[in-house]
């Protein structure tokens, strides 16, 4: 069974590049009938905090991005403490004391030499009587994996063969000496734990990656199929800080609707095009990490805006019945919708349907709108006023095209353009139609 994983922090509310994230995870584990975890990564106890934790599962719901199950990592410490045990008996995992800044002038040495600027593993020629002295003095270590071997390499879903050097890499420090868990351990011990067999994530993990390999296989664990994303940048084709502060919260404000995120994030940099979409399935059965590209995929609020207006002339009324004013019927509704970029917007037509309008009228035309107020009287209003009026209008005043159409629209709604008349002027009815023919007339 393909099972997935979405692992975010609860230090802070998720941005577009996250939901991204977890919407991939949760197409890939839905179009093969597996199971999409959430896993909340909350080590950092200082920086986590609940109501983020709560924001998340908020935001993920309404996405319509349902976890098939959850784990915390805050629960799961005795886990990670057991496999720690492990890796440190056999030898993978060693202490080390040099305190950041001892680090930091290794490596400006090294630079300087001409020397990549790697970790030189002076910690593993510490005897047994130098660790004692270090702990006599209250020096309390911090955790490094050891890598070993040969290359490192994995087929990697989006970017092809990967291929990384040990001898060319730090090794990765797992534990701070407070005790505290660094990202790349634990998740490794989870995904092994939980049965992941695809992780999805972005680019910048590629190197973490490359550690985790090994750390997999020092567990006595196959690693999962990675897939590395390229990074999202604004329309500008640039890094954009914008990106990391526009989360559902932002989109939600803005009018924007789950479904119309879905379907740009779903495609945004893949060969396939962005399709407007209510219903997930198509795009959930056409999901295929072979139509990513490597460039990076460009997030355009612009383009949104057009997708989320196409996305809301799909929606039907139930979809939006309890976001639409007061007395909207089905039918206004489907007369209004084609009109709109926001389902916000459709108070403001909906003022059209009950009124009162207020629009200019040409002298020219006031002899033209008294006879069609007194057409309106004579008419069926039961099956097509409209063009039931316009019929009449146009052979007893010649008048045809703009001529006929916008005064006509004026007067009874106030503006040039707007949703199709024939579906407009049975929700504004009789009465009010031939009173406010009367009074653009004069």
């Amino acid at each position: 069974m393909i099972v997935t994983r979405f692992a975010p922090s609860p230090t802070g509310h998720l941005h577009v590049g996250n939901l991204r994230t977890a919407l991939h995870n949760w197409m890939w584990a839905n179009k093969h009938g597996g199971r999409f975890l959430l896993r909340i990564d909350d080590t950092d106890g200082e920086r986590s905090e609940e109501r983020f934790v709560a924001a998340i599962r908020a935001d993920l719901a309404w996405l319509g991005l349902v976890p098939d199950g959850e784990e915390r990592q805050s629960a799961r410490v005795s886990l990670y403490e057991a496999r720690f045990a492990e890796l440190v008996a056999s030898g993978r995992v060693y202490p080390a004391y040099e305190t950041p800044q001892e680090l930091d002038l290794k490596r400006k040495i090294q630079l300087g030499r001409g020397l990549p600027p790697i970790y030189d593993r002076a910690a593993l020629a510490l005897s047994d009587d130098d660790r004692a002295s270090l702990a006599a003095k209250g020096v309390r270590p911090h955790w490094r994996f050891r890598l070993s071997g040969g290359p490192i390499t994995w087929d990697d879903l989006i970017r092809g063969p990967q291929r990384f050097d040990p001898a060319t890499m730090s090794d990765p420090v797992v534990r701070r000496a407070d005790g505290s868990w660094l990202y790349l351990l634990p998740s490794v011990i989870d995904d092994i734990d939980m049965g992941i067999t695809h992780v999805v994530r972005g680019e910048d993990h590629v190197s973490n990656t490359a550690a985790q390999v090994q750390m997999f296989a020092s567990l006595g664990a196959a690693p999962p199929a990675f897939a590395h994303e390229a990074l999202l940048t604004g329309s500008e084709g640039k890094l954009s800080k914008r990106l990391g502060s526009l989360g559902v919260a932002h989109f939600r404000d803005e009018g924007t609707e789950p479904q119309a995120i879905v379907s740009l994030l779903a495609r945004i940099g893949t060969s396939a095009p962005v399709e407007p979409v209510v219903d997930y399935a198509p795009l959930i059965a056409a999901f295929d990490f072979a139509q990513f590209g490597r460039a990076p995929a460009r997030f355009d609020e612009g383009e949104l805006a057009g997708v989320n207006a196409k996305v809301i002339h799909q929606l039907p009324f139930d979809a939006v019945a309890d976001r639409l004013p007061a007395g909207m019927t089905a039918a206004g509704w489907e007369a209004i919708r084609p009109n709109l970029e926001r389902v916000a917007d459709a108070a403001d037509w909906w003022h059209v349907v009950e009124g009162p309008v207020d629009g200019e009228t040409a002298d020219e035309d006031r002899a033209f709108l008294a006879q069609a107020a007194a057409t309106a009287r004579d008419i069926d209003w039961s099956a097509d006023p409209w063009h039931a009026l316009t019929g009449v209008l146009k052979a007893a005043s010649g008048r045809k095209g703009k001529p006929l159409f916008l005064p006509l629209r004026r007067a009874l709604t106030g503006r040039d353009h707007g949703p199709d008349m024939a579906a407009l002027l049975p929700l504004i009815g009789r009465d009010r139609a031939i009173a406010r023919l009367d009074a653009a007339a004069g």
